[in-house]
């Protein structure tokens, strides 16, 4: 299932770019269910950056979903790969819940659009229903895509959330 996203935000794009890739564990504050994002591990060459992340999601687990979901399962892993040159990130989100049967991946590019930043957020989805326990493979086949598309339904306006927080929190350094 793709995923597309696109934000204006009313700053420079290299500021946008660096608060983006150097500042998210700030810009978590701001952001609406999201209780921490902790850089886990950073690499520098040649002036791209490399992160992995790890976001800790702030929302309540609906009581009949305790049992199967964890606070843990509320967490996910992010790598990025940020190019100063050509202000694109190419990043990979690996769940912490069904970690093999959840490919998401995609890349972020941005763009001068007059004053503003235009950041458009691409990218791909995919569930392996067929390997989840307890569903059946027909079914899989046909609840996959289903599934997937309202996971991104969920998702898009979250990504969009996080433009907002960065946006907000760049208004706010002055």
């Amino acid at each position: 299932m793709k995923i597309h996203s696109v934000s204006m935000i009313h700053h420079p794009r290299e500021l946008v770019f660096s608060a983006y890739r150097d500042r998210l564990a700030e810009i978590a504050a701001y952001i609406p269910d999201v209780r921490e994002i902790s850089v886990q591990k950073r690499e520098d060459a040649d002036g791209v950056v490399t992160l992995h992340n790890v976001w800790k999601a702030q929302r309540e687990v609906p009581t009949a979903l305790k049992v199967v979901l964890k606070p843990e399962s509320l967490e996910w892993d992010d790598y990025a790969t940020w190019n100063p040159t050509t202000f694109v990130c190419e990043w990979e989100i690996k769940t912490r819940v069904f970690r093999e049967k959840v490919s998401c991946r995609g890349r972020n590019t941005f763009t001068v659009e007059g004053e503003r930043t235009k950041v458009l957020l691409t990218g791909d989805l995919e569930i392996d229903m067929a390997s989840v326990p307890g569903v059946p493979r027909l079914l899989a086949r046909r609840i996959g895509p289903q599934v997937e598309k309202f996971i991104v339904s969920l998702i898009t306006p979250n990504l969009e959330q996080v433009n907002k927080s960065l946006e907000r929190f760049l208004d706010d350094q002055g």
